[in-house]
């Protein structure tokens, strides 16, 4: 069997203009891994052979260090004069490019999620020092083929903030890039920002903003013609979405979103708007991350800690004087209340009145999942549960683990406290 590396080779996966790309298995960590080989003659290319190098160097200091469930993670990168290659996560379901076409365009609420994900992918990324500077569909993986999840890749072309040498002149898709980014400015962020603005009309529309017949009439319109609204070209696209384009693609940086926490909520508002606008209920996996990311219980999770949680949690919508837990059933789960209100009761006495945020049912779980629940919570109003399952959380990251039971006790001393209030002040 062919090998590179340590890695064994299973078969070519795809070929490009700079590298081919196998199906290997890593023999030491027993998984499948995608091994991008670069051709050797680039790298030796006295005009881009420096380039090319720098982008291997650059997913070099990247492995390891951006590990986020929308990122595509680098595992190992050999850099040298007889084979050079990246060794990455495999992701099998293809690009985003296969959305780019007026004949297969994604709906509103798939393509709000897909961004959505980006964004926080991208933030965490800037939050770590790094600008991606090549965001394109292309570089936006799909887990699977109907594009439910999908994974930022590529980051060859990054600046990292505390790391002059990744300042190469060039690294970007023109298409793509930024009017900062052609004029060879310094970068921020928001040449990202920008991009993924440009790529959201494409993936709105089935085509790009601008289409100049040579680079130089690429550059002049990117610098000088503003961005047109996607309902230009497709009349039915909301307004909620030319407004995101508008302001992503906005020339002015000043008029542009500042961060992508701004890019974020937009998405997650316009969401929202289309989903009431619908007359359908259910809440977006954009919505339950926003939810989840505000709740109070969960305020000292990190954001790759939230995107777990959101995969353990079950969502139940629970009508205004239904029960939420049953005394007496087995404790096998805990619930978080997303909205609505709740009260706790036993034998018709309040005891405690819920809030969106709150934790309860934990108490039971403790006990193996043969625990019983000791009191009743009903609904006081219309309230959407998210529930989290004993199982789950024992399968859940050692990291997300001790976070769920550090916020377990803050509750227990939480509740503690106000029962001592109450007795001393009843």
């Amino acid at each position: 069997m062919e090998r590179i590396g340590k890695y064994d080779i299973l078969h070519l996966i795809g070929e490009g203009s700079t590298s081919d790309v196998f199906l290997g298995y890593d023999p030491f960590a027993q998984r499948q891994v995608a091994i991008k080989r670069i051709f050797n003659e680039l790298l030796r290319d006295p005009l881009r052979g420096t380039a090319y190098r720098q982008q291997l160097q650059t997913e070099a200091a990247l492995a390891g260090r951006l590990k986020h469930p929308h990122i595509v993670e680098v595992y190992d990168v050999s850099i040298n004069d007889d084979s050079s290659y990246l060794v990455m996560e495999h992701i099998a379901g293809g690009t985003l490019e296969a959305f780019c076409t007026p004949d297969n365009l994604l709906g509103f609420d798939r393509l709000i999620e897909i961004l959505f994900k980006c964004t926080r992918a991208l933030d965490f990324a800037f939050m770590h020092g790094v600008t991606h500077r090549d965001v394109k569909p292309a570089n936006i993986l799909l887990v699977t083929p109907d594009g439910g999840e999908v994974k930022v890749s590529d980051f060859g072309a990054a600046l990292f903030k505390d790391i002059d040498r990744t300042m190469v002149i060039g690294l970007g898709s023109p298409a793509y890039m930024s009017p900062e980014q052609v004029r060879e400015q310094a970068l921020t962020h928001q040449t990202d920002i920008y991009s993924l603005g440009i790529m959201m009309f494409q993936l709105l529309t089935g085509q790009l903003p601008f289409s100049g017949a040579n680079p130089v009439s690429l550059a002049y319109q990117i610098n000088h013609t503003e961005t047109p609204i996607p309902s230009s070209v497709r009349p039915e696209i909301p307004p909620e979405l030319d407004r995101i384009v508008a302001r992503a693609t906005h020339k002015s940086l000043s008029a542009r979103y500042a961060s992508w926490l701004e890019f974020s909520h937009d998405l997650a508002q316009a969401s929202r708007s289309l989903r009431l606008h619908a007359q359908r209920p259910a809440e977006s996996e954009t919505q339950r991350f926003q939810i989840l990311r505000e709740m109070r219980f969960l305020s000292d999770f990190s954001e790759v800690e939230i995107w777990e949680t959101l995969r353990m949690t079950e969502w139940r919508a629970v009508s205004a004087g239904s029960l939420v837990m049953r005394r007496s059933e087995p404790g096998g789960y805990f619930a978080l209340l997303a909205s609505g209100q709740a009260c706790i009761c036993l034998e018709g006495q309040r005891l405690h009145t819920l809030s969106p945020g709150e934790c309860f049912g934990e108490m039971a779980m403790f006990a193996g999942g043969n625990g019983t629940r000791t009191a009743d919570v009903i609904a006081d109003s219309d309230c959407l549960v998210a529930e989290i399952r004993q199982a789950t959380l024992e399968r859940a990251s050692p990291d997300c683990q001790t976070r769920f039971y550090r916020a377990f006790l803050g509750t227990l001393a939480a509740r503690l406290a106000q029962t001592s209030v109450r007795a001393v002040h009843p």
